[in-house]
């Protein structure tokens, strides 16, 4: 079966590329449609159309946004609408739900800050998103969650509708490009070298470098963590650009002097995760699966991360990683240390999230999930997909 497929995403979207052409392969006619670079799409080969929306708190910018998408499917005519992230989760559904011949499905992939902050501004706009997410629930036919925590929060707040749901977990991690990206990583030597870190002690994390994602807490830690075992360095890996008032500013990192390096976006994270010797992972995000978390499990580290939804369908505290509370530098600090302290508990733990991962989020599963799903939006009673594992 050739269907349309248009997947709808953010400004990261390109990050599905390898999802993107996995489908295809299975006999469907991928599209992209989000707000990042199209340039990734073009070298894949891949469909792509562009529009703009705020991540922000814009409502203008969000009904510009709806008409775009209107239009765009309109002109498509894509079999299957599948939409990704916060706005687009909302906004996708409410464009497509006057369009005959097309379902519209959807992946909450995590709940983010609008439901994991206690600031009075969340704390106000979660009925109205509550509200917004129960008029999508209405022109949805699937709805996919990447934990079980998000399901429930969805089912008790009626924001499923009449639609069916199911968890399939995580974004999918390819195995074998993420293997291959890792052994043809220059030495960690010279990594380390380049980032002036020579053979000290190494933490790193991935993401982005805002508030929410809980690098305040990060510093914090990281100075208690120098107090104790100074020859020990933090690695930041991640942009600071378009997070608005939750960046955390390369001055406030620069604060933490010798023992914190920021290296701004990569595209060699693979390899920086085989030079370091913990990752550290502190979100005050509901997630859904953290892709950074998957990457540093199948890369072999010791992994550190907070007890939020999501972090711990990958970390099972004192098996395949370490759980602390976010916003709790002391118990954050305490625990890397306890890392770097006892390396064959910590590589034990290491191995188990590795075989985890392999198991439970490859790519290939995940593919296989999806399009039975797909097959069956557009063919209920349908036969498997070949992609079927």
């Amino acid at each position: 079966m050739n269907a349309d497929l248009l997947l709808v995403g953010g400004e990261d979207h390109d990050l599905r590329i390898p999802f993107m052409l996995a489908m295809g392969a299975c006999g469907f006619n991928v599209m992209g449609a989000g707000t990042g670079d199209p340039a990734p799409f073009r070298r894949a080969g891949i469909a792509y159309h562009g529009f703009g929306f705020d991540r922000f708190l814009n409502p203008l910018a969000d009904m510009f946004a709806l008409h775009t998408l209107r239009r765009l499917f309109a002109e498509l005519r894509p079999r299957i609408v599948h939409s990704f992230d916060t706005k687009p989760n909302i906004l996708a559904p409410l464009a497509a739900r006057e369009l005959a011949g097309t379902v519209v499905m959807r992946t909450i992939n995590g709940l983010g800050w609008l439901f994991s902050s206690r600031r009075p501004l969340p704390l106000m706009l979660r009925p109205v998103y509550c509200s917004a997410h129960r008029r999508a629930a209405r022109a949805t036919a699937l709805t996919v969650f990447q934990n079980r925590t998000d399901q429930s929060f969805f089912e008790q707040h009626g924001m499923i509708g009449r639609g069916r749901s199911q968890i399939i977990a995580g974004s999918g991690v390819d195995l074998a490009q993420f293997r291959q990206r890792a052994g043809a990583a220059p030495p960690a030597a010279a990594l380390r070298r380049e980032l002036g870190v020579g053979d000290a002690e190494l933490v790193i994390t991935v993401s982005r470098m805002t508030r929410r994602k809980g690098i305040l807490t990060l510093l914090k830690a990281a100075a208690l963590v120098h107090a104790i075992r100074p020859a020990t360095r933090f690695v930041l890996v991640g942009p600071h650009e378009g997070e608005g008032a939750e960046a955390i500013s390369p001055s406030v990192i620069a604060e933490h002097g010798p023992y914190v390096v920021a290296t701004g976006k990569r595209s060699d994270v693979p390899a920086l995760l085989g030079a370091a010797d913990v990752f550290a992972f502190p979100t005050e995000y509901r997630e859904g699966v953290p892709r950074a978390l998957l990457e540093a499990a199948l890369a072999g580290l010791p992994i550190v991360a907070t007890s939020m939804p999501g972090c711990t369908d990958v970390i099972r505290d004192g098996w395949s990683g370490v759980l602390v509370p976010p916003r709790d530098p002391p118990r954050l600090a305490a625990s890397i240390i306890a890392l770097l302290e006892d390396r064959v508990r910590a590589r034990e733990m290491a191995e188990r999230a590795a075989r985890l991962v392999a198991d439970e989020f490859s790519l290939a599963r995940n593919v296989a999930l999806y399009a039975s799903a797909y097959r069956e939006l557009l063919r209920p009673g349908a036969e498997p997909s070949r992609c079927a594992g």
